[in-house]
C-alpha cells in the first residue's frame, strides 16, 4: 500500500507524491507564543498526579498507585494539550489533473436539419453512432439536426469520449445560449456517476444569438483557474452577436481546440436590400437589391420588391405594393439588380425584396431582407454662422440651395460683418444668433465657422449644446485663417469639440501638405468620395495640397475618431499628429471639427462630384439621424427596433411645449400621455387596438414598458397635447430567430480561433482523435494541509478511554 498517496486522498488531493514536511504547531496564544508553557505545565501535572496517589491514596500496592497516577498524567496532559490547540502541518507535492472546459453551442442554429449528400450522411452518423442514440432521435422522415449529431458522439457507448476525457482531466461542461454568458451543464446522472449520456440529455439548443465571445469572456472572468488546460468548443460557429470571438479567445491564454458541426457549403439563395434611409416625395430614387448565391451557378430566380406601410392589413396580411419585379440569371456569386422608385405618398415605408426558394434549400429566412425608409416632404434645416462670407460659405450654399432635402427653404445664414439691414430684410441672413427657442431648435445642423470670441454669445453656446446633447443636431466647426478654433477655449461650447483647442495657437502655413486619411475613416460615409477605394483616392487626391491648418493642443479623449490628419506635424505630446478632421458623439448628436475651410478645394479638376458627395453625406448623417424642424419637440423612441415575442418594449417619449422647454405632467391631461398600440393580430376580444398611459419618468420624458406577445409588425401612436397632433413610431416583432438565416459552418472562424491559440480544429467525426492527441503535462502543486489534532475522536476517546481505565481500576482496589 502507498501511504503517501492513501493519505493524499483521504485528504481529498489526487495524485499525491510526496510529503515534504510534517510538524506540530499550536494554535492558542499563549502555546505558540511560548511553547515552554506545555512542557512545564504537563510536567506540573504529572508530578500533580504522582504526588495526589502517593501522598493521599493510602490504600492499595504502590505499583497500582503509581500506574494509576500514570494514567491521570496522560488524561490532564492531553486536556493541557486541548487547551493549546495542538496543529498537525503538512506539506506534500501533489500532480493533479489538468482542468479543461468544454463548451457547447446552445443557439438556435444548432436545431437546423441540414441536407447532407447521402455519402456525407451516412459516414458521419456512422462516427458519432447515431443509430444508437435513442433520446432525440428524429421521427421517421425527418432529418436529425446538428446538435443531434454532436449528442450521439457525447452519448455513444463505444469509446466514448467524455468518458476518455474524465480519465486524464478534471472535465467541466457549459452551455451558451444568449449574450448573458455560460451555463454550467451537469455531467452526472441520478446515481452520481458521470458520462457523455448525462451531459447530452442537460444541452439544450434553444438560444435566440450565437455570442461566442461573450461566452469565453464570461469563462475567463468568472470561471478562471490556475491549473485550465485548454478548451473544447462544440459549435456551427455562427458568430452573429456579442464580443469579437477571436480577441476574448485570446484572454483565456489556453488553447481552444474547435469542433465544427454543420455542412461547409449548401444550396441557397440570399437577399440583400440597400435603400437610402430618407426618401424625398415625387423624387426619384433607386432601391438595389443584391442576390447571392451557393452551389447554384447560372440559376435563374424571380426577385420582386415590395413596399408598404407599416399597419396597413389586407386580410390580415400587409397591404404590400408591388414595385417592380425582374427574372434574372445568376451568373457569379451575387447579382445586383436596381429598381427605381418615385414616392407619392409621406411617412415610414417598409421596403421587402424576396425570391422563391429553390430545391434543396434548407434555410429559407434569408431569401427575404427588409429595410425601413423614411419618405418626407419635409427639408432639413441648416444655419450657417460666418465672421464673413468665404469661398467654403459660397459653396456649401450654392449646394444646398440645389439639394432636394434642403433647398432655398432650408439654408440659412448668419454673416457677423453683413449689413444689419441686410440681415434684416434678406430672408436668407438671420437677423440674430439668439433666436427664440422655437426657432433656433428648428435647426437640423448647425455649422461654425470663424468666428471670434466676442461675436458667440453666451446663450447661443448653451443653446448650442442643448441643440446638440439633448435634441440630437449637428455641429460642424470649421477653423478659419483670421481668428481660429482658439477662440472657442473660453466658451461653453469648448467642450464639445472633438479636440482641445489652444487659444495662442497660430495657423501654420509654413509649408503645403496633403492631409493623411486614418484606416477608420472608410467606416464613415461621408469620408468615402468615391464607390472603390481607387475612386475614393482620386477624389481625395482632388484637393491638392493645403497651405495651411490649424494647430490643437491634442484630441478630446472622450469618443473621438480622428478622420484626417496632418501627415507630419505633432501634437503637444509629440507624437500624435495633428487632427484636421474629426468627429466625436455628444449626447445625442455629434460633433465634426475641420482644421480647415477649403473643402471647396474638391471642386478643383471635377466640378461638384466629390464636394456635393462629402457634404451631402455629412449633413445626411448629422440631420437624418433625429427627427426634422419642429418635430424634435415631441419624439417617441423605443429601446430596440426589433423584439422577439414575450419582450417588455420600453416606449420614451421626449416632449416638450412650443418653446422646447420640458413638459410637465402637471400639463397633461390626466397627469400622463395617451397612447395606442396597434397590433399585428386581434387579442381574446377581437381588438388589435390597446390604448394605455405613458407616465412622466422625470420634465420632458414620459417613459413605459408594453408586452408583446405575438410576431408582427406593431405601430405605437401618442398624442401630442401641446399641438393636439398624433405621433407613430413602428417596431416589428420577430418569431424567426436570426440562427436561421446562415445554412453553413462558418469554417473561418472555426479555424481561425483554434489558429489564433495554438489549438487545433477538427470535424465531429475527427474529434474522437482529441483525447489522444491533446496530452498537456500535469503541473506540480505544493499544497498545505493543516489539520487540527485536538478536535478529533481520537482525542475525545483517548482522554474517555484514560479516564475510564483509571476508574475501573480505583474500583478494583477499592479507592473509588
Amino acid at each position: 500500500m502507498n501511504w503517501t498517496s492513501t493519505i493524499g486522498r483521504m485528504l481529498g488531493y489526487d495524485d499525491v507524491s510526496r510529503i515534504d514536511s510534517a510538524r506540530v504547531s499550536f494554535g492558542s496564544a499563549w502555546a505558540h507564543a511560548q511553547p515552554a508553557l506545555v512542557v512545564f505545565g504537563s510536567a506540573g501535572l504529572a508530578a500533580l498526579s504522582v504526588w495526589f496517589y502517593l501522598r493521599w491514596q493510602a490504600r492499595g500496592h504502590r505499583p497500582t498507585r503509581l500506574i494509576l497516577a500514570t494514567l491521570r498524567s496522560l488524561a490532564l496532559i492531553l486536556l493541557l494539550l486541548i487547551l493549546a490547540d495542538p496543529m498537525l502541518e503538512l506539506v506534500f507535492v501533489s500532480q493533479p489533473k489538468p482542468v479543461l472546459w468544454l463548451l457547447l453551442d446552445g443557439s438556435d442554429s444548432m436545431s437546423i436539419p441540414d441536407e447532407l449528400p447521402s455519402h456525407e450522411r451516412d459516414a458521419l452518423a456512422k462516427a458519432v453512432d447515431l443509430s444508437g442514440y435513442q433520446a432525440t432521435t428524429p421521427r421517421d422522415g425527418e432529418r436529425p439536426a446538428r446538435a443531434d449529431y454532436a449528442k450521439a458522439l457525447l452519448a455513444k457507448k463505444d469509446r466514448n469520449l467524455v468518458t476518455r476525457l474524465l480519465e486524464n482531466f478534471r472535465l467541466r461542461a457549459f452551455t451558451f445560449a444568449e449574450t448573458e454568458g455560460v451555463r454550467a451543464l451537469s455531467l452526472a446522472d441520478s446515481s452520481n456517476v458521470q458520462n457523455g449520456a448525462a451531459l447530452a440529455r442537460d444541452w439544450r439548443t434553444t438560444g435566440s444569438v450565437t455570442a461566442l465571445g461573450d461566452a469565453f469572456e464570461d469563462l475567463a472572468r468568472k470561471h478562471a483557474t490556475d491549473n485550465l488546460a485548454g478548451v473544447l468548443v462544440v459549435s456551427d460557429f455562427d458568430q452573429n452577436a456579442g464580443t469579437a470571438p477571436l480577441v476574448a479567445a485570446k484572454k483565456l491564454g489556453v488553447p481552444v481546440f474547435t469542433v465544427g458541426v454543420g455542412p461547409l457549403t449548401a444550396v441557397d439563395l440570399s437577399v440583400d436590400l440597400l435603400a437610402p434611409p430618407t426618401m424625398k416625395k415625387t423624387e426619384s430614387s433607386t432601391v438595389n437589391v443584391t442576390v447571392r448565391q451557393r452551389e447554384l451557378d447560372n440559376a435563374t430566380v424571380h426577385v420582386r420588391l415590395f413596399a408598404h406601410q407599416p399597419g396597413e392589413m389586407t386580410d390580415g396580411e400587409p397591404a404590400r405594393t408591388l414595385v417592380g419585379e425582374k427574372i434574372v440569371t445568376i451568373t457569379g456569386s451575387s447579382e445586383q439588380i436596381e429598381f427605381p422608385y418615385t414616392p407619392e405618398l409621406t411617412g415610414r415605408f417598409i421596403f421587402t425584396a424576396e425570391v422563391d426558394p429553390v430545391e434543396g434549400e434548407v434555410v429559407t429566412q434569408n431569401n427575404k431582407a427588409e429595410r425601413e425608409v423614411k419618405i418626407i416632404d419635409d427639408f432639413l434645416r441648416l444655419m450657417f454662422v460666418e465672421y464673413e462670407p468665404t469661398w467654403e460659405w459660397r459653396f456649401v450654399k450654392e449646394v444646398f440651395h440645389r439639394d432636394k432635402l434642403v433647398g432655398t427653404r432650408g439654408f440659412r445664414t448668419f454673416i457677423r460683418s453683413a449689413d444689419p439691414v441686410v440681415r434684416e430684410t434678406n430672408e436668407l441672413f438671420l437677423p440674430s444668433l439668439t433666436l427664440p427657442r422655437s426657432q433656433f431648435f428648428e435647426n437640423d445642423v448647425i455649422f461654425l465657422g470663424d468666428m471670434p470670441t466676442s461675436a458667440l454669445s453666451t446663450r447661443f453656446c448653451e443653446m448650442t449644446k442643448e441643440f446638440v446633447s439633448q435634441f440630437g443636431g449637428g455641429l460642424v466647426v470649421m477653423a478659419g485663417p483670421r481668428f481660429g478654433p482658439g477662440q472657442l477655449a473660453e466658451t461653453p461650447l469648448a467642450d464639445m469639440l472633438p479636440v482641445v483647442v489652444d487659444p495662442d495657437a497660430k495657423r501654420r502655413d509654413d509649408k503645403e501638405f496633403r492631409l493623411a486619411l486614418t484606416p477608420i475613416a472608410s467606416q464613415y460615409d461621408f469620408m468615402r468620395l468615391g464607390q472603390s477605394d481607387q475612386d475614393n483616392l482620386k477624389g481625395w487626391n482632388n484637393m491638392g495640397k493645403l497651405a495651411w491648418f490649424q494647430p490643437v493642443r491634442r484630441m478630446e479623449a472622450k469618443g473621438t475618431q480622428v478622420l484626417a490628419e496632418h501627415p507630419t506635424e505633432k501634437c503637444v505630446d509629440g507624437k500624435t499628429p495633428q487632427p484636421l478632421i474629426a468627429i466625436r458623439q455628444y449626447g445625442r448628436g455629434e460633433v465634426i471639427y475641420l482644421g480647415f475651410n477649403e473643402m471647396w478645394r474638391l471642386r478643383r479638376l471635377y466640378g461638384e462630384e466629390y464636394y456635393r458627395r462629402f457634404w451631402g453625406q455629412l449633413i445626411h448623417r448629422l440631420g437624418l439621424s433625429h427627427a426634422l424642424g419642429s418635430h424634435k419637440r415631441f419624439v417617441i423612441r423605443t429601446d430596440k427596433q426589433q423584439y422577439r415575442a414575450d419582450d417588455q418594449v420600453l416606449v420614451t417619449v421626449e416632449a416638450y411645449d412650443k418653446e422646447f422647454q420640458p413638459l410637465d405632467e402637471k400639463d397633461v391631461p390626466d397627469r400622463r400621455l395617451t397612447a395606442e398600440l396597434l397590433r399585428p393580430d386581434r387579442d381574446s376580444d377581437g381588438n388589435r387596438s390597446h390604448i394605455f398611459g405613458i407616465p412622466q419618468l422625470k420634465p420632458g420624458v414620459f417613459e413605459t414598458r408594453v408586452p408583446v406577445f405575438s410576431g408582427g409588425e406593431y405601430r405605437l401612436r401618442v398624442t401630442d397635447p401641446i399641438a393636439n397632433e398624433v405621433a407613430e413610431i413602428n417596431f416589428d416583432v420577430a418569431n424567426v430567430s436570426i440562427e436561421r438565416r446562415n445554412p453553413v459552418r462558418n469554417v473561418s472562424l472555426q479555424k481561425n480561433i483554434a489558429a489564433e491559440t495554438n489549438g487545433k480544429s477538427y470535424d465531429l467525426s475527427e474529434v474522437d482523435r482529441f483525447a489522444d492527441e491533446f496530452k498537456p503535462p500535469r503541473l506540480r502543486e505544493t499544497s498545505i494541509e493543516i489539520l487540527p489534532l485536538w478536535s478529533t475522536w481520537l482525542t475525545f476517546g483517548t482522554v474517555i478511554g484514560l479516564l475510564m481505565v483509571e476508574w475501573v481500576i480505583r474500583k478494583l482496589v477499592n479507592l473509588a
